[in-house]
């Protein structure tokens, strides 16, 4: 497998690349609603000439494989599909033609990217071994999620290794991978705590009980729960961001509070200690203040482990094959990413390239002004096709990885 021969492909073909992607963008569509999505990717595929395709896998996944008939690993790379309710405020000429609905997370890039890597391999089949997986994700942004649906049908039971990237829109493009060995991303769960007083005349609070009084004590003590009972060596956040109390009406004091949020921990010991407590100082609280409160807990993603040994591989591939880029080991972040679920079963690994615009301001993932530097979707192909190559290129590799599948829980 000749990367420089590769390499030139995906830079010729980028025209091709940008018409993907920004088909994708314009035509956005939600977690579990990617109808439209599903059709284009399976079309792609069949046009670069892939016969036999898996849909509605897991509820909304499609997986084609690119089998050799040559001994070698099962490798699979996997791509997000699926859009965000926001509204899109870019100027872009392919700006979503659809209203609330938006690519603000870069997925319309990451299915472009696992397309332009797919219909490469294909052409130089031939010159491989082994199997290559292309999974073609649904519902990443929506609990719970599309990655545990494909997972729970065995779809990737015989898979070996895993690998999984994300652009990132808020830092300039200039060639940087960022890679993480270990905890990378957060266990993200969410909560809703509603709480019950007694209503009455703004004029005589003493005869009521204010839940919108208690709402605003709870919220300020969650916080005590990350500054001053957790160890500052452990990383996690509670954030509320909902707040709901009251009718509107200035002389009327609320006998119902509603507060949601998030908790963020990458230790699975702290996430259990943090939902206990949540539930204890919630009641004590209100206890105090004569209301009632219930705690509701709906379990998020969790922790994104990237496998060590995996992680050590791709970074110095990348650093061997793409000599003038920088490859970077970062810190963990605070975000979920249900890829989580792949690294529970397989080894694999996780990682970024940088794809913000530059000269412009580099707005945040899921901020409806969220864009991409194009040039990124040829780092992410060619950082697949390193990854391809080096497992074609083992002796007697699927013996070894076999092996580390077996023991890929010894982290």
């Amino acid at each position: 497998m000749d990367l420089e021969y590769i390499f030139e492909n995906i830079e010729q073909s980028f025209n091709e690349s940008k018409a993907i992607f920004r088909h994708l963008h314009q035509h956005p569509e939600l977690s579990f609603q990617e109808n439209e999505t599903r059709r284009f990717i399976e079309n792609k595929l069949r046009e670069f000439g892939y016969q036999h395709i898996e849909t509605n896998v897991g509820g909304g996944g499609i997986i084609t494989r690119l089998e050799t008939g040559k001994p070698g690993p099962t490798i699979a790379f996997r791509a997000d599909i699926d859009a965000l309710a926001i509204n899109e405020e870019t100027n872009l000429p392919y700006k979503s033609i659809y209203p609330g609905v938006m690519h603000a997370c870069g997925h319309d890039a990451h299915t472009t990217i696992l397309l332009s890597t797919a219909k490469q391999l294909l052409s130089i089949k031939n010159q491989l071994s082994g199997t290559i997986v292309f999974v073609f994700q649904h519902a990443e942004e929506m609990h719970p999620g599309g990655a545990k649906g494909i997972m729970n049908s065995g779809a990737l039971d015989d898979v070996d290794v895993i690998y999984g990237l994300h652009t990132k829109g808020d830092r300039p493009y200039d060639g940087t991978i960022e890679c993480r060995p270990g905890f990378a991303m957060a266990a993200s769960d969410s909560f809703v705590i509603k709480i019950q007083g007694k209503g009455g005349h703004a004029a005589s609070p003493h005869l009521t009980v204010d839940s919108t009084v208690v709402a605003a004590f709870v919220i300020q003590q969650l916080q005590t729960l990350v500054s001053r009972q957790k160890n500052p060596m452990d990383a996690g956040v509670i954030t509320v961001a909902t707040f709901h109390s009251g009718q509107a009406v200035a002389n009327i004091i609320a006998d119902q509070a509603k507060l949601s949020g998030t908790m963020r921990t990458f230790n699975p010991k702290l996430r259990n200690k943090l939902k206990s407590r949540i539930e204890q100082m919630v009641t004590q609280i209100c206890d105090a203040h004569g209301a009632v409160g219930n705690v509701e807990f709906s379990d998020g993603y969790p922790a994104l482990f990237n496998h060590h040994e995996q992680t050590h591989l791709i970074r110095e591939l990348f650093k061997d094959n793409l000599p003038d880029q920088s490859i970077l080991t970062t810190g963990p972040r605070m975000g979920g990413e249900d890829f989580a679920y792949y690294l529970q079963k397989i080894p694999g690994s996780f990682f970024y390239v940088r794809g913000g615009v530059n000269g412009r301001t580099n707005y945040p993932h899921h901020h409806p002004k969220f864009e991409l530097d194009e040039r990124c979707l040829i780092d992410g192909a060619k950082a697949f096709l390193i990854i391809a190559k080096h497992y074609n290129s083992l002796h007697n590799t699927h013996e070894k990885v076999g092996e580390l599948h077996a023991e890929h829980m010894d982290r």
